[in-house]
């Protein structure tokens, strides 16, 4: 059926050439290609660094980097990735690209805003580039102080200053999808019958707007601080360090759920098109994505049971952290109940949402023993920590990303890419992610500390088998730039809905055009609604 299809002859893609149609362009799609461009080059970059890091662990003398160097590579690694990847990944591209056909709408509510974003995080991006080519940084990605105030000389002051900037793209992308989600729907399209991903990605842009703030002040009074000799948290000069502390997690894990929500939400997509079923307990799920917005501004300080902390607020925060789980573990158990005699297809989006399920289950139950009192002060700041948080952001926030532009990449470039490559690609990232870090646990708990460039000689085999498992899962990210780079210009053309999915932006052509409908959308009785006249339309029944 793909063989014999063409592409339409109009779309968003061919709507005025040249490099200044695209960097003036209005166009909700063309700006998320522009933002798809950008973070895959801030991935790339940041998995250099990881690869350094890998490569100095293979021995346990630190005989590849000085320390000096090796402080700089892990911190460059995790500003990069947080700051430059996984937060503007899904929402940035996925959320711009498909939130306006999704609810209905021809753009965004302020498209103007939305281009201006991009611009902003290209300008942050730019003062981190700036402060990478002029020796780096190296006081971690949290810049704690004193480290950030006035130990280190490296180039804190630009790389703040490009979080800082950046911070601002992230608040103008969430209220755009904001006031659309709540403005610019389809008439007949309720709060109850929009998509799961538009559910999560309502909860993020919660959480953008009112927790970046947070941190861009915080940021703030670190430049006052090393500019002007304020003791606002060097406690030479009167300072409290704990208190940087509690406002850059109380933004900052709230971030955590910034990167992986999304994703959650990409995941309900993709297991409700390919075992052709409503997702059960739809408005559990939805209102989970809400609740896990809720819960993350009070959990702050479980990043902090070791930091000298009143123990009974350790108490609370301890108990608060166990009660985010409840949310995330709705939407498992849901998600598990959908597949449950389900018409399953095991397509390449649906293989990174199996993986996507076992890892983020991981790393959710690893989660409650750094929520526990007594394992977290053997377990903080440990190897431990570092797989827990992977499980997490790549296990579950890199892997939803990805199965996510598997998934809408026939709808986003009209061309369909190589099943057989995007299947190897899912297994390699599955197999090489679980060889990298499931052995940091064993470490973790045998006590090797994290950010140390030289370590105990019992410890080198399973950080062996950590490096040779980043290889690994090195290749499964390489092919998918390989295979999906190709299949733009020898893709078979993917016709309108190619897996047979439910929601408003499959009933416009692939690529879509300009104003995303020729005509408007029809508005299902119910969210998920499969037939079996479409399912077989695509082939998958």
């Amino acid at each position: 059926m793909l063989d014999t299809l063409k592409l339409p002859d109009h779309h968003y893609l061919n709507d005025g050439h040249g490099l200044k149609s695209w960097l003036l362009t209005k166009d909700h799609k063309r700006i998320a290609m522009m933002y798809l461009i950008s973070i895959t080059v801030m991935f790339a970059l940041g998995g250099f660094f990881a690869a350094g890091v890998r490569l100095e662990l293979m021995t346990p003398q630190g005989d590849l980097f000085l320390a000096d160097t090796y402080n700089k590579f892990f911190t460059m690694h995790g500003v990069v990735m947080v700051f430059f990847f996984l937060i503007p990944s899904t929402p940035a591209v996925l959320g711009n690209f498909l939130i306006p056909p999704m609810v209905g709408a021809k753009d965004l509510a302020f498209p103007r805003i939305n281009l201006l974003s991009l611009y902003i995080f290209w300008l942050g991006a730019a003062f981190f580039f700036y402060a990478l080519f002029s020796g780096g940084v190296d006081t971690g990605w949290t810049f704690y102080t004193p480290f950030s105030s006035f130990s280190s000389n490296t180039n804190v002051v630009p790389t703040a200053l490009g979080v800082f900037i950046s911070g601002f793209s992230s608040i103008l992308t969430g209220l755009n999808f904001i006031v659309t989600i709540h403005r610019m729907r389809a008439p007949g399209l309720s709060w109850f019958k929009l998509p799961l991903f538009v559910w999560a990605h309502y909860a993020t842009s919660l959480i953008q707007v009112l927790g970046t703030p947070v941190v861009a002040i915080t940021i703030i009074m670190v430049f006052v601080e090393r500019a002007f000799g304020f003791g606002i948290f060097d406690p030479v000069r009167g300072g409290d360090p704990v208190l940087f502390q509690h406002l850059f997690w109380f933004y900052s894990h709230p971030a955590v759920y910034i990167m992986i929500v999304p994703a959650l939400g990409v995941m309900s997509e993709l297991i409700s098109t390919f075992t052709r079923k409503t997702i059960f307990g739809y408005s559990f799920v939805a209102f989970s994505s809400l609740a896990i917005a809720v819960f993350g501004f009070i959990v702050w300080a479980h990043h902090m049971f070791v930091a000298g902390i009143s123990p009974y607020s350790a108490l609370v925060f301890s108990f608060l952290s166990f009660s985010v789980a409840i949310p995330s573990a709705v939407k498992v158990f849901n998600w598990t109940a959908t597949l449950w005699k389900g018409s399953i297809s095991f397509e390449p989006p649906m293989l990174y949402a199996y993986g996507f399920m076992g890892l983020f289950l991981v790393g959710g139950l690893t989660g409650l023993f750094l929520a526990t009192l007594g394992t977290d002060i053997h377990l903080h700041d440990t190897y431990f920590v570092v797989a827990h948080f992977h499980y997490i952001m790549v296990g579950g926030a890199i892997m939803g990303y990805i199965g996510g532009i598997h998934f809408w990449w026939p709808k986003m470039t009209g061309r369909m890419y190589s099943e057989f490559g995007a299947r190897m690609s899912a297994i390699l990232v599955f197999v090489g992610f679980n060889l990298t870090f499931f052995p940091q646990f064993i470490l973790g708990y045998m006590g090797m500390p994290r950010r140390y460039h030289a370590y105990p000689d019992e410890f080198q085999v399973l950080n062996i088998m950590s490096s040779a498992g980043a290889g690994v899962l090195g290749i499964g990210y390489i092919l998918p730039v390989i295979y999906l780079t190709y299949s733009l210009t020898r893709g078979k053309a993917a016709g309108p809905n190619p897996w047979g999915a439910s929601g408003l932006e499959w009933q416009t052509q692939s690529p879509p055009v300009t104003a995303n409908f020729t005509e408007p959308p029809v508005v299902p009785a119910e969210p998920y609604e499969y037939t079996p006249h479409v399912a077989r339309e695509a082939n998958l029944v």
